[in-house]
């Protein structure tokens, strides 16, 4: 059935402002919240909230599932970030520099290097000419234990990705992706 013929079926004709393609009908949640919102304000645009809204309901969807392979290692995902910066960038980082790789504030990089160093997945030295300065370092239990769960992570990922063919999947990467590099250079410069 042809957007039109759906509109016309489900007697929703009300013009969308801004060029916007009509609401996908696939019956997900923010599909009926837009719907709902064009009852009482027909006139305004929602093509930025089925966007964002099906952003956010998607991360809180994944947030809730709690990355299984990592809930099963004993790991929060953010546990797991902080790991694996340390691995894939290959050197010692400051839990500064920890806080930029994984988008986390100073204080939550802290409070989980601390608790990662009490499972001895990692290290943390002082700075030789500045004592306020710590790097820390992936231990070689950290180190196993990153290289132990990221395939089964990515197989996990892959799996909740399945209703997806490789190129949908290339083609949403990819728009994702415009978004983010549009998104950390605005949204970025108004943080500074």
């Amino acid at each position: 059935m042809t957007a039109t013929a759906q509109s016309s079926a489900t007697g929703d004709e009300e013009p969308r402002s801004g060029g916007a393609p009509p609401p996908d009908r696939r019956g997900d949640t923010v599909a009926m919240v837009v719907g709902q919102w064009r009852a009482v304000h027909p006139g305004l645009d929602t093509g930025p909230m089925e966007v964002i809204g099906r952003i956010n309901r998607c991360a809180a969807l994944l947030q809730q599932a709690e990355d299984a392979p990592l809930r099963r290692a004993g790991l929060s995902r953010a546990e797991f970030d902080l790991l694996g910066a340390l691995r894939r960038t290959g050197h010692e980082l400051t839990p500064s520099e920890l806080a930029r790789e994984t988008f986390s504030s100073g204080a939550a990089v802290t409070k989980r290097l601390k608790q990662l160093g009490e499972r001895g997945l990692v290290e943390r030295r002082g700075d030789a000419r500045d004592r306020r300065v710590a790097h820390v370092r992936l231990t070689d239990a950290g180190r196993d234990t990153v290289d132990g769960i990221l395939p089964a992570q990515l197989a996990y990922e892959s799996a909740v990705l399945s209703g997806l063919d490789g190129p949908e999947l290339g083609e949403l990467a990819g728009l994702l992706g415009e978004l983010l590099v549009q998104l950390e250079g605005r949204l970025g410069a108004l943080r500074t």
